[in-house]
């Protein structure tokens, strides 16, 4: 089966139409510090709007552990969504209960709705289905048809994701489309040569990309701090600086099948190594054979790639036709250490083919860089779904919309 698109809904006009969005936007004192998630949902609402649907967003926000935590209110985010669509959003101040029902029941044609953060009852994220089915069923009785845009979420089988759309006529919305059609072109026809970059902090997160990607790509880079267990494995010292000692092992056999199949795997030469984890911290570039010797010694950390190496890889980068993006090359959200990120960030801007930000921590340093989304081919909204898809995992909130 093919999955089922918004045309397959048919007219849409006067119905009920829920939109499982992912609206999981970072805050702060209440403001949306990043609304990419926010403007991603504006393809599939402008559409449904013009159709004359009557839209009910609703997505989760944060952690809250199936209560009300007013820190995780959905509020600023429907604030926002009217600024961007330049109407007025209605906002409901529980999920299913009497504010949701009074306020889909006053909705007309074209209007929209956000409801109150799906985590705030424990049947959307229960691990016994019979209560996911049960919340399910009482989202189901504010809707008439679901539209799935929430890539973010769609390696969940939660409620809204999963039950709802088994319950409701069900299809995915634009932006869940766009990012099939992006990852699928990475997995199945990428265009050479095709060079992946990873980093983030732990080689355990990406273990199933590596084993997935390396027999498409043809340039492999590694930086973050998973980028000491590789130096590791290869026999040099890392101090203090992030290590997986248990995935020593499991790095050394993915050199040797990088190495085996042609993969031009690159590795970092130098490091930013600290005196301590702080913004401020004293730090100097050091190769990468000898990070402890530094002022530091034994106790230095390496909390960015070294300029030498930010340039290899933007080198590599920018010689590529398709790049996949995944993970920070250091701790971004600190100035001295955001070099490596913003350098890397930069080499994708400039290829001649396919970028792809693969969301999560890549897509919020671009943007806290000073980067634009439209300077890339595309950003994704799903940091944990794009890792997974990339690793051939089968998706629930996929497969329920007919993907194989």
């Amino acid at each position: 089966m093919a999955l089922r698109t918004l045309d397959s809904l048919g007219p849409l006009a006067g119905k009920r139409v829920i939109v499982r969005a992912d609206l999981n936007v970072p805050l702060k004192d209440a403001v949306i510090t990043d609304d990419g998630r926010v403007r991603a949902t504006l393809p599939t609402l402008t559409t449904l709007i013009a159709q004359g649907a009557r839209v009910i967003v609703c997505s989760h926000l944060g952690r809250p552990d199936g209560a009300p935590d007013p820190k995780y209110s959905l509020a600023p985010v429907a604030q926002r969504l009217s600024e961007l669509l330049g109407k007025p959003v209605a906002f409901a101040g529980d999920t299913v209960g009497e504010s949701a029902r009074q306020t889909v029941a006053a909705l007309a044609d074209g209007d929209v709705a956000v409801i109150e953060n799906l985590r705030f009852n424990p049947g959307e994220t229960s691990k016994d289905a019979g209560e996911r089915a049960a919340f399910a069923g009482e989202l189901a009785a504010l809707g008439d048809v679901l539209v799935s845009d929430g890539f973010g979420v769609v390696h969940r089988k939660q409620a809204s994701v999963y039950e709802l759309a088994e319950l409701l006529p069900s299809a995915a919305g634009l932006l869940i489309a766009a990012e099939l059609d992006i990852l699928d072109r990475l997995t199945e026809s990428p265009e050479r040569p095709y060079t992946v970059v990873l980093g983030g902090s732990k080689v355990s997160d990406k273990l199933g990309v590596i084993q997935h990607l390396l027999p498409r790509v043809d340039r492999l880079l590694v930086g973050g701090g998973m980028m000491f267990t590789f130096l590791k494995a290869e026999g040099h010292e890392v101090g203090k600086s992030l290590l997986e000692e248990d995935q020593l092992d499991t790095v050394l056999g993915y050199i040797a099948q990088a190495k085996e199949r042609g993969v031009e795997l690159i590795l970092p030469v130098d490091a930013v190594v600290a005196a301590s984890f702080a913004a401020d911290a004293e730090h100097v570039v050091a190769d990468a054979d000898a990070l402890e010797d530094t002022p530091f010694g034994a106790s230095g950390l390496g909390l960015d790639i070294g300029p030498r190496t930010a340039t290899l890889f933007a080198d590599a980068i920018r010689d590529s036709k398709t790049v996949f993006w995944n993970g920070p090359m250091g701790v971004f959200e600190m100035p001295s250490f955001a070099n490596g990120t913003r350098v890397v960030a930069q080499a994708l801007t400039e290829v001649d083919g396919l970028s792809v930000v693969g969301g999560g921590d890549s897509a919020a340093a671009v943007r806290q860089l000073g980067f634009q989304d439209d300077q890339f081919g595309h950003i994704s909204t799903g940091g944990g779904a794009s890792l997974e898809f990339l690793e051939g995992k089968k998706l629930p909130g996929l497969e329920v919309l007919g993907w194989q």
